[in-house]
């Protein structure tokens, strides 16, 4: 099997010879080291044999002397090939170029559709697409691949829930979900207004229905503050009480916060690496050796190479190498004191309606372990309390 893989690199030729003294010519070749094999009688004075191309040229010399004749029957190997292929060059240029072209129009992006979004949420993404460079025209190797599509969408544009991407063949789909801004619903039923905690009233804006509590006064949680029940004995009126009742509630906050910390954080200095990935072999293209920096993350961008519909076992692959150093953030106690008291009042804002107002703060403990700072704080907090309680046209005046 490797003789036959050497003799088809170098070539080789189907040989007929024709005369007398045939076995006499076959000595006079192995005698000058020229070697042939597949050696076939026909007839008397007919025999074919196999020999490699370069020793051809000189067969025809040792057969004037010996009075035959001889044929070259068929041609093989790698040298004959490359004599047609550059026979055929045009042809073959012409080809190449034909898949070139469609290699290339299958990795450049040809549509985008977006689904779920309104008009005005559309035209924002395509705006940002655009930025980022997804644009119709553009080749797929030199955008973001659909993780870092998604993920700047959704930072950039707030009227974003969620929004999916994926990439079929030369489109670009996406799935958008929007935030649905909470309207103000009708309340068509009968409501009392009640507390849902306990606080002291602060203030009133009753739009219908009959104001139960006044200024200052201290209210549990399920206490009536506005009833939906009111007019004269003999007819009442049952309605939907509608308003705001703000009262000042109050919250304790405990939080624990390191004086010491260390955090790793990115320096600004950067390394590109572009490969090209075939299976699991990777190869190197651009960006060879290492970084000048030491201490690095790696972030990888894959971008799969299709050709028409079908996605080739070939990709393109860009790393960015950024440069990162661990950094020691102390603080002193009454730094840590402030931090931990902005941490409270985050953490209290999130749980809160957001024209809650908080009014002022107080530490009630304070207390330095294990290297943390911990602070149990009260807040009092002024805040919408009322809540509806449906109540039956039944009900009794």
């Amino acid at each position: 099997m490797k003789n036959q893989w050497i003799e088809f690199l170098y070539g080789r030729v189907t040989v007929k010879v024709s005369g007398k003294g045939l076995e006499r010519f076959l000595n006079v070749l192995t005698r000058n080291g020229l070697h042939i094999w597949n050696v076939k009688r026909h007839g008397t004075e007919t025999i074919t044999f196999k020999m490699r191309a370069q020793d051809a040229l000189k067969i025809r010399l040792f057969a004037r002397k010996s009075g035959c004749k001889i044929s070259f029957l068929r041609r093989s190997g790698v040298p004959f090939l490359f004599r047609r292929l550059l026979k055929n060059s045009g042809f073959m240029l012409g080809a190449a170029a034909f898949l070139f072209i469609i290699f290339f129009l299958s990795n450049v992006i040809w549509g985008i559709e977006i689904k779920g979004a309104k008009p005005a949420t559309e035209y924002q993404i395509r705006k940002e697409l655009d930025k980022m460079g997804v644009k119709i025209g553009k080749v797929q190797f030199f955008v973001d691949n659909v993780e870092g599509i998604q993920r700047q969408l959704t930072e950039k544009i707030g009227a974003l829930t969620w929004v999916g991407v994926e990439l079929k063949g030369t489109t670009y789909h996406l799935q958008v979900v929007e935030k649905n801004e909470p309207k103000k619903v009708e309340q068509l039923s009968p409501q009392n207004l009640i507390a849902k905690k306990k606080a002291v009233i602060v203030n009133m804006f009753v739009e219908t229905g009959q104001t139960m509590v006044n200024k200052n006064d201290v209210v549990e949680k399920g206490d009536l503050l506005v009833s939906g029940i009111y007019g004269q004995e003999g007819s009442p009126k049952i309605v939907a009480a509608e308003g705001e009742v703000w009262g000042g509630t109050w919250y304790i906050s405990t939080v624990k916060l390191p004086l010491v910390t260390n955090f790793n954080v990115f320096t600004g200095k950067e390394k590109q690496k572009h490969s090209l990935v075939v299976g699991n072999l990777e190869i190197p293209i651009w960006g060879f050796g290492k970084p000048e920096f030491k201490k690095y993350k790696t972030e990888k961008n894959v971008h799969h190479v299709h050709f028409l519909k079908w996605k080739l076992p070939i990709s393109y692959m860009n790393k960015t190498l950024r440069e990162s150093e661990d950094v020691k953030r102390s603080y002193s106690k009454k730094e840590a004191e402030e931090q931990a008291l902005e941490l409270a009042k985050k953490e209290i804002k999130s749980k809160l309606d957001e024209d809650a107002i908080i009014k002022d703060e107080k530490i009630l403990h304070k207390e330095y372990r294990n290297g943390k700072v911990i602070l149990d704080i009260h807040f009092n907090v002024i805040e919408n309390i009322a809540v509806g309680q449906p109540i039956s046209k039944e009900t009794p005046e």
